[in-house]
This record gives structure tokens, C-alpha cells and sequence, in this order.
């Protein structure tokens, strides 16, 4: 029995850009924001992807979907190599795969209204048979969706700044689900959002998944909400995967210390019982302009050694299940 391919797969992925010109001082640099990623998701799950501000998430979503054109590597969408295709191939694709942005307020344009802004890529792109919209479909269609993401039909009558934050972002997520993807990247889609609406969201999000079948990519610095939404977690420091695997072996039992650091500084209620060991990293995060020699986090890392600063380590097995980018892991 052959095993299905998976939906998205990334491999060897690097997203560099090029700053400063031939009159800077010192001449241009290049900023490794995604650096040799390779993962795979597979259909109906959630990655969740996860790491400090500035690791590189956001880029790594944007080049997943070809909204930045990746520097190497390639990425492979429902069987395509979605890097090698010109506009006119990459178009058939795009209602599959879809983003819901992090800032609702920049997202949507504010002189336009709701049923305008969920409407247009319906009016962009044809219908699966070739044919376009027509108009009675239109209509029909952001009546179902904002029934989807619990707003009501009159609302497509407002403009973006007569709604909350939480109700912007549920606009944001209609839009997205217009032409059905498969996909849908969500980049820290509740991380500027109140506590109490960021679960309404997120229930949101895993409810839809339900109902639809969507595939998630979904990065968050938030471990709670991680934890919460994916099966699979992969964690980003500097560019780079460095641990991935089930989420709930991870979260038991990390193997690489920067996700230990992660998961130890979470909170803990006391109710919930002792807090975890405090585990205290040094300095910070090296720039992605000029990252360390050999492994990345060796220079923050409690358990470094001289190997660590020469040779750079690959991910690997660990006998919890995960596979852990570490000399010497902690399982």
C-alpha cells in the first residue's frame, strides 16, 4: 500500500536577502533568514511552527507559498515543484494555498468594504470548471463564509475599522477560505489579540478544521497556543529547524536545549503544580547577517562543547520519537 505524499514538503529551503550595494562600507552582506529548512506537512494536520521574534517563521511561511521568491532549495505543493513555476503555471495553485497575516488592521484595506474585500478573489480567479463567478454566486458564497467564521450577512456592509480586533481577524480567515484552499499559512494570527479573544480564534481555527479539512502551517511564538492547535511542532531558532517532531513528545521531553529554554519559560500556575527548572540562556540571539561557526546556538547554549563550535549538527532521531538538530541532546 503506498503511503499518500504529503501536502507541502520543503526541501533544503534557504531565503536570503541581499542588504547594503557596492557603495556600503564593507560592501553588500547577506541576512540568512531561512537557512536549509526541510520539513514536510502532511493533509488535514497542523505544523506549528515556533521560536524567538526574528528566527526567521514568517519568512519561512511567505517562501512556503511563494510570496518570496526562495534563495535554493525547492517546494513542493500537491505534487508540484511550486519553485520552478513562472506566474502563469503558479496561478492554477493559489486558490489551494492561502495566508491569513498577523495584523488584521494592515491586512485589510480600510476604504473598502467587508463583502468588497472577501469578494475579490473570487472576482481574481475562475471557478474549478474554468468558468468565473457569476454575481448570484458571489453573493452566496460571503453569505456562507462570514456564517462560517460567526459573523453576520449584513456585516459585509461595514468597513474594517468599525469591527474589533478579534472580528477583523475572523474577515481576515473568511477571506482566506473564499476559493476552498487546501492550505492556509496563519502567521501569528492571535499574537495581537486580547487573551480571552485569542481562544475564541484559535477554537475558531481548529472548529473550521473540522468542518473543512484545511491543512495548517500555523506559527505563533506562543507555546500555549501551539500546544493547543498542532500535532506536530517544528522549532526555528536563527534560520534553522532545530527540533521537530509530535508535539506532545516535544513538550514532555525536548531534546534540544533551546526548546527546553522555550518550554521552561512558560509559566506555570502553581495549582498545576512545581515550576519547572529555571534554565537561564546568555546573551542573545547572534544575527542572521554573521551566525555562529558549527551550531547555531552554541553560543547561548548550557551544554556546549568544542565540537559544538566547529561542526554544525543535523537533525537526528532521539529515542523519544523526535528528531533534534544537537551534538548532545538531552534525551
Amino acid at each position: 500500500m503506498n503511503t499518500p505524499a504529503p501536502l507541502l514538503e520543503a526541501k533544503n529551503l534557504s531565503m536570503h536577502f541581499s542588504l547594503g550595494g557596492r557603495f556600503t562600507a564593507g560592501g553588500p552582506q547577506v541576512l540568512r533568514a531561512v537557512d536549509d529548512v526541510s520539513l514536510t506537512v502532511e493533509r488535514g494536520e497542523t505544523l506549528g511552527l515556533v521560536g524567538e521574534s526574528g528566527c526567521g517563521k514568517s519568512t519561512l511561511g511567505r517562501a512556503l507559498l511563494r510570496l518570496y521568491e526562495p534563495t535554493s532549495g525547492q517546494v513542493l505543493f500537491e505534487g508540484h515543484d511550486i519553485t520552478r513555476l513562472g506566474l502563469r503555471g503558479l496561478r492554477p495553485l493559489r486558490p489551494r494555498m492561502q495566508m491569513v497575516f498577523q495584523d488584521p488592521a494592515a491586512s485589510l484595506n480600510p476604504r473598502r468594504r467587508v463583502g468588497e474585500l472577501v469578494a475579490e478573489p473570487l472576482k481574481v480567479h475562475r471557478r474549478p470548471d474554468g468558468r468565473r463567478y457569476s454575481g448570484g454566486d458571489i453573493r452566496a458564497r460571503l453569505v456562507e463564509l462570514m456564517d462560517l467564521v460567526g459573523l453576520e450577512a449584513d456585516h459585509l456592509e461595514r468597513y474594517p475599522h468599525e469591527f474589533s480586533g478579534g472580528q477583523r481577524q475572523r474577515i481576515g480567515i473568511a477571506r482566506a477560505l473564499a476559493l476552498d484552499p487546501a492550505l492556509v499559512v496563519a502567521d501569528e494570527s492571535v499574537s495581537a489579540l486580547d487573551v480571552s479573544v485569542q481562544a475564541q480564534i484559535v477554537n475558531l481555527f481548529m472548529d473550521l478544521q473540522d468542518r473543512l479539512g484545511i491543512t495548517y502551517v500555523f506559527i505563533a511564538h506562543d507555546l500555549s497556543v501551539i500546544r493547543q492547535v498542532s500535532r506536530r511542532t517544528a522549532v526555528m531558532y536563527l534560520g534553522a529547524i532545530v527540533e521537530t517532531g509530535p508535539t506532545d513528545t516535544i513538550f514532555a521531553e525536548p531534546a534540544h536545549p533551546y526548546t527546553a529554554a522555550l518550554i521552561a519559560a512558560v509559566p506555570v500556575p502553581e495549582v498545576d503544580g512545581p515550576p519547572r527548572e529555571r534554565i537561564v540562556l546568555r546573551g542573545d540571539v547572534p544575527s542572521p547577517l554573521d551566525p555562529p561557526s558549527g551550531c547555531r546556538f552554541h553560543t547561548r547554549c548550557p551544554k556546549a562543547q568544542a565540537r559544538c563550535r566547529t561542526e554544525a549538527p543535523q537533525l537526528r532521531p532521539m529515542p523519544a520519537g523526535q528528531m533534534a538538530a544537537c551534538h548532545y541532546p538531552l534525551v
